[in-house]
């Protein structure tokens, strides 16, 4: 952490690096996890698509055939930190826009389960969670941010191909 004399604090160095890493390593393993989960059912991916009521029917089948692969992509990218800035950028979109569709299913009065780990598709009213699940993806929104603020970080190829 350095001070300089305007009092500005800008944290640089390897405690930035650690802490990328961390957010790095977590990001994929959301996106590995949410990846899996959906593509062993591409009908039940969709189907969680369709609940939400928000996509034409037309895009409906390759958005939820299509986004396990984007997933996944991710995942492995963020795992070995290769094109980190532009992969967390990408998380960053996918993520505002699932909290989107949350918030818009809840104030629709939509029962949904999200589907964002396998699953979705309609439930009763009283198995919804889109508080819990809007604040869980803006916590996986603060990895993706810190990562776009600071994307060097450890045991990363992009940080190898920067030698």
């Amino acid at each position: 952490m350095t001070v300089f004399p305007e009092g500005v604090v800008r944290m640089a160095g390897p405690a930035t690096e650690w802490i990328g890493t961390a957010a790095r390593l977590g990001l994929a393993v959301v996106w590995g996890w949410a990846g899996l989960a959906k593509i062993a059912d591409p009908a039940e991916a969709a189907q969680a698509v369709r609940a939400y009521e928000i996509l034409p029917e037309s895009l409906v089948k390759p958005v939820g055939h299509g986004l396990p692969f984007l997933e996944l992509a991710l995942a492995l990218l963020l795992l070995i930190g290769l094109g980190t800035r532009v992969a967390a950028g990408i998380s960053a979109v996918l993520l505002l826009a699932f909290i989107g569709g949350i918030a818009s299913a809840w104030a629709r009065g939509i029962s949904i389960d999200c589907g964002c780990f396998g699953g979705g598709g309609t439930v009763d009213a009283s198995q919804t969670e889109y508080l819990q699940e809007i604040l869980r993806d803006t916590g996986f929104l603060l990895l993706a941010g810190w990562l776009l603020w600071r994307p060097r970080t450890k045991f990363s190829v992009d940080g190898r191909l920067a030698l």
